[in-house]
């Protein structure tokens, strides 16, 4: 029995999920992408994942480099990643971090300095997902914004914000 991808496409979009942007640099380039197949693996030690398609440069750069940064998006930065998603009209010779502010923590990646959270890793592991590359990264620098923040969440092909307790 074979299975449409037209009708997992339709079924996935239900699944609600955070979104991240994922990014890397060797020095002289920088490349990120916005992602939502991400999840923590572990505490001890610190493993998350991230999928992203083979083809994407990203993910080239990321087993290039051997290292990677996920910023965790929060509500109200629906720009943000459509920018990285490549949705949005760039000036010639711009890249996606164009007027977004990094900053670097251990490795190097840059890292989206409006994120709500932000993981720093190394790789610890490439993985086959079929037409994705399952990237296993230890986390050796992390941090968060203080006080309450909210996610922007995907569901159903649209951003979409909690809303907060009363």
């Amino acid at each position: 029995m074979s299975m449409d991808s037209e009708a997992m496409r339709r079924t996935m979009r239900l699944w609600s999920c955070g979104v991240t942007v994922v990014t890397t640099s060797d020095g002289s380039t920088r490349e990120g992408m916005t992602a939502s197949s991400f999840t923590s693996i572990s505490l001890e030690p610190p493993l998350i994942l991230v999928c992203l398609h083979k083809q994407a440069r990203t993910a080239q750069l990321i087993q290039e480099t051997g290292f990677y940064a996920v910023s965790i998006l929060g509500a109200g930065q629906q720009e943000i990643s459509a920018q990285f998603a490549g949705y949005t009209e760039l000036p010639e010779d711009a890249d996606r971090f164009y007027n977004v502010a990094t900053f670097t923590a251990e490795t190097g990646a840059p890292i989206l300095q409006d994120a709500i959270a932000w993981l720093d890793c190394k790789m610890y592991g490439v993985h086959d997902g079929g037409t994705h590359a399952i990237l296993v990264g230890e986390v050796v620098a992390t941090g968060q914004k203080e006080g309450s923040v909210l996610p922007l969440v995907y569901h159903n092909r649209a951003y979409r914000a909690f809303v907060a307790d009363e």
